[in-house]
């Protein structure tokens, strides 16, 4: 949600911003805000007025007492009582007024940082940086799904019956290259100096709309019936909820946390479920990046926190690549964003692994969360990044580290999760 104070100022600014996300339909939001928010001022400066008026008015009525004048008192009395009437009736119209203003306000996107390319979908998403050398080994690399089976690894068809489509059960060594990637994705950011935390799966409508767009929130979102929970798409959603409401001091910025959980989303779209595969389904696990900073350093971590992720998947021997999302791209609570892709030698080309965003002060406005400053409170940044999200990444790690007997090579940093072997072997 953006600064009011733009509307109010910037009108034409605030326009322009939603033309770069090819939104048109959202232009007229903007002079309805502006429209809107002078009622509200007036309703606000009157109501105010009114207060004073009804405050000196009541001091009169201690005089007059004093004195004696209890005719005058009563008649004092009368004139607040049709005071209190209007400003009970003004407060009635505000707060209806500033409901309206908000609900308008959550709808009009973020204002895109300058170097965000402009752009109508994903189709125009540019390009920045590939890190390790895409190779296409002389050998057939199998499809993942394949790769696992060869492995007992995989079964999709019994998760069919317990839990239906777009759900999958993970076995022996496969199993176990997951959870080692998890555990490792863990260590690594702990050791990049971020708190390890473990946050709640599930969350309140109030922290789903302080952290998401609506249109975000009706593709993704699962909800418990009969109650105000969601299950969360992400541990960002938990992990920003967190500090709902609260004033931290400044000194305590940056705070740098990494988070472990399940993630369970519907899917709705074009894209689909994958039938025999575990690249686009129901349930995954996550290990994710947040941080709460001071506005003008969130550029700074930005950089930091994509090319944490670059460095993760570096390590376990996957080339990546870095895609900068155009403005078309961008969900409206975004300023800028960038996707993490990995290699698929399979493919011969990059698929998404990983996203790195800066919201600017949007969830911090819906959330309330301020820092405590010398010059009063303001509101933060917040940023998140994928670490790992996983099978997607065991997908990666399957493809880059298959052998041509069979076999998939264990990288040395993996190796102490998976207790010391080098090499797994599929299943004679």
């Amino acid at each position: 949600m953006i600064d009011i104070k733009l509307i109010r100022e910037e009108r034409e600014f605030v326009k322009e911003n939603i033309k770069k996300k090819f939104q048109d339909e959202k232009l007229a939001l903007v002079d309805e805000v502006y429209e809107l928010d002078i009622k509200y001022r007036h309703f606000k400066a009157e109501a105010d007025r009114l207060r004073g008026e009804k405050n000196k008015l009541s001091e009169q009525i201690g005089l007059f007492m004093r004195e004696g004048k209890k005719d005058e008192a009563n008649k004092i009395k009368e004139d607040i009582g049709e005071i209190s009437s209007k400003i009970a009736k003004l407060e009635v119209d505000e707060e209806k007024l500033a409901q309206e203003i908000k609900e308008k306000m959550m709808v009009i996107p973020q204002i895109i940082d300058d170097t965000v390319p402009i752009g109508k979908d994903d189709r125009e998403n540019v390009e920045l940086e590939r890190f390790g050398e895409a190779i296409v080994p002389d050998y057939e690399i199998p499809y993942h799904a394949d790769i696992c089976e060869s492995f007992n690894g995989l079964d999709k068809e019994a998760a069919g019956r317990t839990s239906g489509n777009g759900f999958y059960f993970l076995m022996g060594d496969i199993a176990r290259v997951h959870s080692a990637m998890l555990a490792y994705a863990r260590d690594f950011m702990i050791d990049k100096g971020f708190t390890y935390c473990i946050p709640p799966f599930m969350i309140r409508s109030d922290v789903v709309n302080g952290v998401m767009s609506f249109a975000e929130m009706d593709a993704m979102m699962y909800k418990i019936e009969g109650e105000d929970l969601f299950l969360i798409g992400t541990s960002e959603h938990s992990m920003i909820g967190r500090f709902k409401g609260s004033i931290v001091k400044e000194s305590e910025l940056p705070i740098c946390l990494t988070s472990y959980s399940p993630c369970f989303r519907k899917e709705v779209g074009a894209h689909g479920l994958e039938e025999r595969g575990l690249y686009r389904v129901h349930q995954f696990e996550k290990e994710e990046m947040v941080v709460l900073c001071r506005p003008d350093e969130a550029m700074t971590w930005y950089d930091k926190m994509w090319q944490y992720t670059v460095e993760f998947f570096r390590t376990l021997d996957i080339p990546v690549r870095t895609l900068e999302c155009c403005s078309g791209d961008l969900a409206d609570l975004k300023v800028k964003s960038c996707d993490i892709e990995a290699w698929s030698p399979r493919q011969q080309k990059y698929f998404e692994v990983g996203s790195c965003s800066t919201l600017g002060e949007a969830q911090a406005r819906r959330l309330g969360i301020r820092m405590k400053t010398d010059e009063g409170n303001k509101y933060v940044a917040t940023l998140n990044n994928t670490v790992l999200a996983t099978p997607r990444g065991l997908i990666a790690f399957l493809e880059n580290n298959y052998q041509e007997d069979g076999s998939i090579k264990i990288p040395k940093v993996l190796q102490p999760y998976m207790g010391g072997k080098e090499i797994i072997s599929p299943n004679k």
